[in-house]
């Protein structure tokens, strides 16, 4: 029997996170549970699923059920908004995360869930366009810049990573260069752009509409 402790706060969170305490005996068998949090608790922002598992085997359970979807991040400026984006990734159960630019990214928002993605670092744009290349990746970007399509009537490729660039710079001119098309989210209000981080979330919803089941 699971007991719950008080709802706290977490950092950077906007809700509070409720985890569990410590499991009553006698504890599940298995070697995906992890006994100091079954002794002590479970307060990780992980599905009830995943309770009391250690993350080398929630990463295991993940890595058999991975989609197709990748998404790429240049990573120029240390930008705060990367992390968020990589949290929403692992929310969609990416197959990779590719870090591109600087190796130190700004993991803050990704709130420890890096831990269950495989995240891979390309110095440069090339070296990215390369990787895809030869593993048959098409690369789509993600920004309002000129000649983008409109994002909303796309139909996305199942296999694909969707590339994004910073906030407020957007994609590197060599980051455009490489993607086979490029997208854009309709704005209707004044601002010119959307939080990077809110157009990557758009961006991996439209994907997954398109290729994953639907509950009702």
């Amino acid at each position: 029997m699971e007991i719950n402790t008080p709802a706290v706060i977490g950092p950077g969170e906007f809700f509070p996170v409720v985890g569990v305490g410590p499991h009553e005996k006698p504890w599940p068998t298995g070697a995906q549970y992890d006994p100091e949090l079954l002794e002590n608790g479970d307060r990780r922002n992980v599905l009830d699923h995943y309770r009391y598992w250690t993350v080398e085997a929630i990463v295991a359970d993940l890595n058999t059920k991975r989609h197709k979807l990748q998404i790429a991040i240049e990573n120029w400026q240390h930008d705060l908004n990367i992390g968020s984006i990589v949290r929403t990734a692992n929310a969609f159960n990416a197959s990779y995360v590719h870090i591109v630019g600087k190796r130190d990214w700004n993991k803050r928002g990704a709130m420890v869930t890096d831990r269950y993605l495989t995240v891979l670092h390309h110095p440069t744009i090339a070296e990215f366009a390369q990787w895809c290349a030869e593993n048959e990746t098409p690369i789509i970007g993600i920004d309002n810049v000129p000649g983008s399509k409109h994002l909303e009537g796309a139909q996305l490729p199942e296999k694909c990573v969707l590339l994004f660039g910073q906030e407020g710079a957007g994609m590197s001119d060599e980051g455009i260069a490489i993607c086979e098309v490029l997208y854009a989210i309709e704005q209707y209000g004044s601002t010119r752009s959307m939080n990077a981080s809110a157009a990557g979330a758009i961006a991996m919803y439209h994907w997954a509409l398109q290729h994953l089941p639907r509950k009702i």
